[in-house]
């Protein structure tokens, strides 16, 4: 199986919605445009900062549809994959062959607090009903349970499931995927936009990175610079990255990036309740770290 295209930068696209909290196809189709100008190497549809958890099917359905449409075979574009369970993340697997995604990104079951061998018998039965490549998605601090670096070792054995979006925080387990993999075609991305340096420095492919809705050329400096062996450049720009993600905190999880997006004068609208926009206080903070980076707003 081809892997080559898994690498790189590839932002994780927030989804604009309507006052009905349905997908607002013009901003999105000039969001995708945006972050492709951006140099980005994929984008990821119905990832967490889509607000994926929001949307009714049909408007998930619609959201990832256009967004390949508009992507045009510029850049893969990876569907994102988070039901409970495994009968509905077969079916959305099949559903995103069906459209021609490139890559299909899987979230271990929300809720639930499944053992590895159960997790393994799930994943291993999502990417049998598929032909398309499987990224999993270790996300522990939003969930009951996580990817264990034994229990990649034993899926990256499943010749379609070809790499993790590792977001634990944790760089002990991202090495631990890295090490454990190394001898197998099998790519660690970055899901922490704090760690992407550090991850590429290990040894990882690339990064699933937020943030590069917002500043797609500075994120793709980093991975840029470091391939081409200016490590000292790579440094700097993840340097220059961090106080803008380490702002995220001053909204609810995913609000900031949006609030970010509308700032920059994207039709976004709001968040998906009961998540709000930051206060007015927080905005002007964001406003300020925008200004200091130079951020392209929409033409």
């Amino acid at each position: 199986m081809d892997t080559s295209f898994i690498k790189g930068v590839i932002p994780p696209i927030v989804t604009p919605i309507d006052d009905e909290e349905r997908v607002n196809e013009k901003p999105l189709r000039q969001i995708v445009d945006h972050i492709i100008n951006g140099g980005v190497h994929g984008i990821l549809s119905l990832g967490s900062n889509g607000e994926f958890y929001g949307l009714e099917r049909e408007e998930q359905q619609r959201a990832a549809a256009i967004t390949l449409d508009q992507a045009k075979d510029r850049v893969p574009v990876y569907i994102g994959i988070a039901e409970i369970t495994t009968r509905e993340c077969v079916r959305w697997a099949q559903w995103a062959e069906q459209q021609q995604a490139q890559a299909i990104s899987v979230l271990h079951p929300m809720f639930l607090s499944p053992s590895d061998e159960e997790l393994y018998q799930h994943f291993k039965a999502v990417a049998e009903a598929t032909s398309l490549p499987v990224l999993l998605y270790n996300n522990p601090d939003r969930m009951r349970c996580g990817i264990s670096a034994s229990l990649i070792d034993r899926l990256a054995d499943i010749p379609n499931i070809v790499g993790v979006k590792e977001s634990s925080g944790d760089m002990t387990l991202t090495a631990e995927f890295i090490r454990r993999t190394r001898d197998r075609d099998f790519k660690v991305i970055a899901g922490r936009d704090i760690l992407i340096l550090s991850t590429l420095v290990y040894g990882g492919a690339g990064t699933v990175a937020s943030s590069a809705n917002i500043v797609p050329e500075l994120v793709v400096d980093i991975y840029d610079k470091f391939v081409a062996g200016d490590h000292a450049g790579a440094l700097e720009a993840q340097y220059r990255l961090a106080p803008l993600r380490m702002a995220y905190n001053l909204g609810s999880f995913p609000v900031v990036t949006k609030d970010y997006m509308r700032l920059l004068g994207f039709e976004v609208g709001e968040s998906v309740r009961p998540n709000t926009r930051s206060n007015s206080d927080n905005m002007a903070k964001l406003q300020k770290l925008l200004d200091e980076l130079g951020a392209k707003r929409l033409d």
